[in-house]
């Protein structure tokens, strides 16, 4: 399970489709093809735990979940994984103001953005036309073809702002 704090992310369809971890599955074993390492029945448990779940998953968070599905999974093979799905584009790194890396599903999603409190640690996604078309802006002007970005906002959520209110009076 996600940090406590972490609320879980908003997507446009509330699961993944099969049709979806088929293509997701093809664009992996092709990443491991072109980096010379072999598709294995562990990489392929820790990419369907990994796009079965919705939340921002740490590291340690994902090793969990994997392990109920196989014992034999060890730490060091989830975060290579996690690292491999990020290199094709299949996740993306997130990092709240915690300290702690957490990674997203990316496939078939709309680009969004976090705003993440400084205080607790909470977060929410937003969508933002405005900063899509900033992107493509600067892709154009510098003959850049941009494929993703991440963009976050920190700032104090409304429940911190009136603990520190409270803690002034």
């Amino acid at each position: 399970m996600a940090s406590p704090m972490l609320q879980k992310r908003i997507d446009d369809q509330p699961t993944i489709s099969r049709d979806i971890v088929r293509e997701a599955e093809a664009i992996f074993h092709g990443h491991l093809k072109r980096v010379g390492l072999k598709q294995t029945g562990q990489r392929g448990v820790i990419l369907r735990t990994f796009l079965d779940t919705r939340d921002h998953l740490s590291t340690d968070e994902l090793y969990r979940l994997v392990k109920k599905h196989d014992e034999r999974i060890g730490f060091t093979t989830v975060y290579r994984t996690l690292k491999l799905l990020a290199e094709c584009g299949l996740a993306s790194e997130v990092a709240f103001n915690d300290g702690v890396t957490r990674y997203e599903q990316q496939y078939n999603r709309r680009n969004h953005h976090h705003m993440v409190c400084t205080e607790c640690g909470s977060s929410v996604e937003f969508f933002s036309r405005e900063i899509e078309r900033i992107e493509q802006e600067v892709g154009r002007k510098n003959k850049y073809l941009p494929t993703r970005h991440t963009f976050q906002i920190y700032g104090v959520c409304e429940r911190c702002q009136k603990k520190q209110k409270r803690s002034l009076a």
